[in-house]
């Protein structure tokens, strides 16, 4: 990378909360944040974002007769949008660009209006214009009046991590000074677990963590779904409120086998690490937040590749997917966040039943780690 860039802000949504004391009090917790709720009569493990935030929620919806109509991860990512570009400082009709993602889009609007039409033959006015996937940043934009560019795509699980990878582009090009960045995922509908089921990776056993993410040892797959919404301020350069900075990008896709597959050494987590290494000693990173959902083949293939690339010595292994299952689209950002709050804190947080991690006194940068179906990976380097 030409020129390092600062995080200045973050805000999410999520089973942990919204709030960064809470967030991290939850982190510090081990225990699980996935609880169980009943779809078409069948109970199934979910990780929900708090009560009291679908409330806030509900309250933005009714706010304005025009949010009335919007899908969950619209009125999800206009709320953290509005708190991320608060706390770093920014304001309404700012030059700044955004690129908020997601996997599914806008998945329960979409459900519910497939349903109606199916029963009457017919479709509500509105059934387009809410469930293109480009609705989420079209509506953020229109929430904060931004002057610049508004993007959106799908890139499955890394989508995330691609829109930082989008915004590093355009920040280092010189077309934008600032970018808001993140994904919006609201997937705990019957028919989306119903699809996660079918591809036989979705936990089944009932157990004090259903989600056995990163552990090498299970037999069984264990992904859970998780919501959330979480966005990130990016700006060029040092800066005097930045909470970490990007030092280092990589991306690569595998050559795969079928549409969900991962090589057995996860080859595209390999590329995508070296990339974001490249001007880096491997010994200078300390912690790795992985993707690691939880899947039989997903936790061991991208632990194979930690270890083609570091060898023995690798840095400390953590993933968040056991206390707030898989949230798609939006998993990238809150590993990012994660990694922040192990930097702010200098303290490393453990996957409470995986092996114990060789201790290091300081955590000064830390590597992300995500892909989607299809073996898209994107890693990024963060420092302090």
């Amino acid at each position: 990378m030409k020129q390092k860039i600062a995080i200045t802000s973050l805000a999410s949504i999520s089973p942990l909360g919204n709030n960064p004391e809470t967030i991290w009090q939850n982190y510090l917790s081990t225990k699980t944040l996935i609880s169980t709720k009943e779809f078409n009569g069948q109970s199934q493990f979910i990780a929900a974002i708090p009560k009291e935030l679908r409330t806030e929620l509900e309250t933005l919806r009714v706010s304005e007769t025009k949010y009335k109509a919007l899908d969950e991860t619209v009125l999800l990512a206009i709320l953290v949008s509005r708190e991320a570009i608060k706390n770093a400082g920014w304001k309404v009709g700012d030059d700044f660009g955004i690129n908020i993602g997601s996997s599914r889009g806008a998945t329960q609007l979409f459900e519910k209006h497939h349903q109606e039409f199916l029963e009457t033959g017919r479709t509500a006015t509105l059934a387009s214009p809410t469930t293109t996937l480009g609705n989420i940043s079209s509506w953020v934009a229109h929430d904060l009046k931004n002057n610049g560019p508004e993007i959106s795509h799908s890139i499955t699980c890394s989508t995330a991590l691609h829109a930082i990878l989008n915004a590093v582009a355009w920040l280092q090009s010189g077309m934008a000074t600032k970018f808001l960045v993140g994904g919006s995922e609201a997937p705990l509908t019957a028919f989306t677990l119903a699809q996660m089921q079918a591809l036989k990776i979705y936990a089944k056993e009932a157990s004090e963590f259903p989600c056995r993410a990163f552990d090498l040892n299970k037999t069984k797959n264990s992904m859970v779904l998780g919501e959330a919404a979480a966005v990130a301020c990016l700006e060029l350069g040092e800066q005097e409120n930045a909470l970490a900075y990007i030092e280092g990008i990589g991306y690569a896709t595998d050559d795969i086998e079928h549409n969900i597959s991962i090589s057995d050494e996860a080859n595209c987590f390999q590329k995508s690490m070296k990339m974001a290494l490249q001007n880096t000693n491997l010994e200078e990173v300390d912690a790795i937040v992985m993707h690691a959902p939880g899947t039989l083949k997903g936790d061991t293939s991208e632990y194979k590749a930690i270890q083609k690339v570091f060898g023995e010595n690798y840095p400390m292994l953590t993933t968040n997917k056991w206390k707030v299952g898989h949230t798609f689209g939006a998993s990238g950002m809150l590993n990012l966040e994660l990694a922040i709050l192990m930097l702010q804190h200098n303290q490393f947080v453990e996957v409470p039943f995986a092996e114990k991690q060789i201790s290091r006194k300081n955590i000064r940068k830390v590597l992300i780690n995500a892909v989607g179906f299809g073996g898209n990976a994107v890693s990024i380097l963060l420092s302090k």
